[in-house]
């Protein structure tokens, strides 16, 4: 395994997740911050870890591997921690439920693709997907900051469900790609 900056990026996005879930577990403005601010930074390094590694020259297996491991990590850990917490509750389970659904399903046809040697590139939607998500995840643990000026809740809904439909989109979208090499 070789580390170069993009694989430490990763890694580092990983390693700050339970922080992420303590702060927002704990609750109070200043852990409310702390929170949304450690996950701004860990959905960043999202963008910046392949960014590098392509500028660089860079990529590498491990890379590859951990990277959608690390994404889907932090987006499972932050809705099941929100859940908890309801903020996600009621009706905004289902946009949360279809997230965490479509990353299982995806994963698993990625595997089964890797292995008869098939590669579904991520498209421009799935792109967008994900910034939605994490915006709308990003509004949802500022929302137990303390702010009160914001509807900063009704904005991280809003989000969650936008991202929910996008990905159920792009979830179709991949099994109907990838249900061709069956």
């Amino acid at each position: 395994m070789k580390l170069n900056i993009s694989n430490i990026l990763t890694l580092t996005r990983i390693i700050i997740i339970p922080i992420i879930v303590i702060c927002i577990y704990l609750a109070g403005p200043f852990y409310g911050w702390l929170a949304f601010i450690l996950f701004c930074l860990a959905s960043i390094t999202d963008y910046f870890d392949g960014y590098i590694a392509r500028i660089r020259n860079e990529i590498t297996n491990f890379g590859t591997f951990l990277d959608p491991i690390a994404d889907k990590l932090l987006v499972a850990a932050v809705i099941l921690i929100l859940t908890s917490k309801e903020v996600i509750a009621d009706w905004e389970t289902i946009p949360a439920l279809i997230i965490l659904l479509r990353e299982i399903a995806v994963s698993g046809l990625r595997e089964y693709l890797a292995k008869i040697k098939v590669s579904v590139p991520v498209s421009k939607i799935a792109k967008v997907k994900t910034s939605i998500q994490l915006i709308a995840l990003a509004f949802l643990i500022l929302s137990e900051s303390g702010i009160t000026i914001v509807p900063i809740i009704s904005i991280g809904k809003l989000a969650l469900w936008i991202a929910g439909i996008l990905t159920l989109y792009t979830g179709c979208d991949y099994l109907k790609s990838g249900l061709r090499h069956f």
